[in-house]
């Protein structure tokens, strides 16, 4: 519970020690909140390097968050959302990132933006990562909030207070409808598949910074290369 005068009470220690809470999909959902508004929040941060001995989620869940609050996994609840600060996960490219997050019990992050391999193993992990302008300054740590996927709103229900978000694309919904992007391909075919992009922000976004990536352009181009002094250039 939180109570306004004083802020978010702790909970008592939750079951993430030991196994996996499994959240059923759901479009609509009012959870608690938990706000960690750094920017650039890393993926070693949310499940250090030193316990990716595993990829099952329910291993991986009592560490998540370690390297940034450890007493995170003692708080988190079922269903609980993340609120964070513009390039969350960026670093490695670890999948055990969004495993752990949803091991402890976390249905979705909200953020200005993601790292793009952050954001794009959330969507094959059929896991909300969703990006909303502003997010950080709507909530205090402990509000409730009510989520809704399809119409892409969040509203803090503990002051009224309401955003917009950059809803997920159709088969992004699916993908996690399915329980992730293996499953999602098994029904699938390759003509289905081929139309499918995912153009946002995330994506768009230079390694480790949000907006248009600087200099990215040129490095993808292939000039041709150097001659090497004393080597004849290949004419075949």
């Amino acid at each position: 519970m939180t109570n306004p005068r004083t802020g978010p009470q702790q909970r008592p220690a939750r079951e993430t020690q030991t196994q996996t809470q499994t959240l059923q999909p759901m479009t609509t959902r009012t959870a608690r909140v938990h706000v960690f508004g750094r920017d650039h929040i890393n993926t070693d941060e949310i499940i250090p390097a030193r316990y990716l001995t595993t990829d099952r989620e329910e291993e991986l869940a009592p560490y998540a968050m370690q390297d940034y609050d450890p007493e995170f996994v003692q708080r988190v609840g079922k269903g609980d959302i993340v609120i964070a600060g513009a390039d969350f996960g960026c670093g490695s490219s670890r999948e055990h990132a969004v495993w752990a997050l949803r091991g402890a019990g976390v249905s979705a992050v909200l953020a200005p933006n993601f790292a793009r391999i952050f954001y794009r193993n959330a969507v094959n992990n059929g896991f909300p990562a969703l990006e909303c302008e502003g997010i950080a300054e709507l909530f205090s740590d402990g509000d409730e909030a009510t989520l809704d996927l399809e119409a892409g709103t969040i509203r803090n229900e503990t002051t009224g207070r309401e955003l917009r978000f950059t809803p997920l694309p159709d088969f992004a919904l699916a993908v996690r409808e399915a329980g992730g992007w293996l499953e999602y391909m098994r029904d699938q075919d390759a003509a289905a598949l081929a139309g499918e992009t995912l153009n946002t922000p995330s994506t768009q976004a230079g390694h480790g910074h949000a907006g248009q990536p600087q200099g990215d352009a040129q490095s993808f181009e292939s000039p041709e290369s150097p001659e090497v002094p004393g080597t004849e250039p290949d004419r075949a």
